[in-house]
């Protein structure tokens, strides 16, 4: 192995092992490299929607500043040097080669705001999320994702295109104490503690949807997650270490990227 691809090796190791540590351990640039990496998996996950939808994460500090994607770039295009840094009100507080959308940005300052611990908050238009937000009854118990979430899921009426500040706290009092939402008519929306955390709640709505909607094609009758079960399933998933087993998937869905195209981390 060649010198060069030594220190290669050791540069991607350290951007792996990032990803186990809490927010507050991380630097400004581990926290780009997770979020552009997060921009990259969900492109390559299909879940983008052209240059829309945002995941954004708080900077690590006394400022109340955020790392959101350049408007106009695809997914794919989304690296940890051209991320645009943002204040609460979606104003760049960094010289940058590119603007943002302020409009895409009110739906997560919403939650920013009003919820100390969320670090990271994602909103995806993904063809599943958008059919599962106009279904009346949202995610039913039926499924091992979905049924993980019994009772953690928090809705918000579709009130048009986000445009309006003051739809920011109906956001915010719809989401409570919660940390997934389904915008009714619009999409899917998590938040977490860490970029990892975030993802991965993400991963598992996304996949809930996708069964569900599958299984509720069928012209049969639903196997219904007894409330028993239900309490148990969610209360053994938490005890098992939801938190350390995110950040071991995240971090491997992170090395995937790496060995397939590490532009991301420039």
């Amino acid at each position: 192995m060649s010198e060069l691809d030594t220190k290669v090796k050791a540069n991607h190791l350290e951007i792996e092992e990032a990803c186990m540590k809490d927010y507050n351990e991380l630097s400004e640039k581990e926290l780009r490299i997770q979020l552009a990496a997060s921009y990259r998996l969900v492109e390559e996950l299909g879940w983008s929607f052209l240059i829309f939808g945002h995941l954004t994460a708080r900077v690590p500090g006394p400022e109340k500043h955020f790392l959101i994607n350049p408007y106009g770039l695809m997914y794919d295009e989304v690296t940890a040097s051209n991320l645009v840094k943002i204040d609460l009100q979606g104003n760049i507080v960094e010289p940058s080669d590119w603007k943002v959308n302020p409009a895409g940005f009110i739906i997560h300052s919403a939650v920013h705001s009003s919820k100390k611990n969320a670090h990271c908050v994602m909103h995806t238009h993904t063809n599943a999320g958008m059919a599962m937000s106009g279904l009346k009854q949202g995610l039913i118990n039926i499924d091992f994702s979905g049924s993980a979430f019994h009772n953690k899921i928090a809705y918000h009426d579709f009130e048009g295109v986000t445009l309006r500040n003051d739809e920011c706290q109906r956001i915010a009092d719809d989401l409570g104490e919660k940390h997934i939402m389904i915008l009714r008519n619009h999409g899917l929306l998590t938040t977490g503690s860490t970029v990892a955390d975030a993802f991965m709640k993400l991963y598992t709505l996304e996949s809930a949807c996708q069964v569900q909607l599958m299984a509720r094609a069928c012209n049969e009758e639903y196997q219904y997650v007894p409330e028993n079960i239900l309490e148990r399933h969610a209360r053994d998933l938490k005890n098992a270490g939801d938190d350390s087993s995110y950040r071991l998937a995240f971090r491997a869905l992170v090395r995937r990227m790496l060995k397939k195209d590490s532009s991301f981390i420039l």
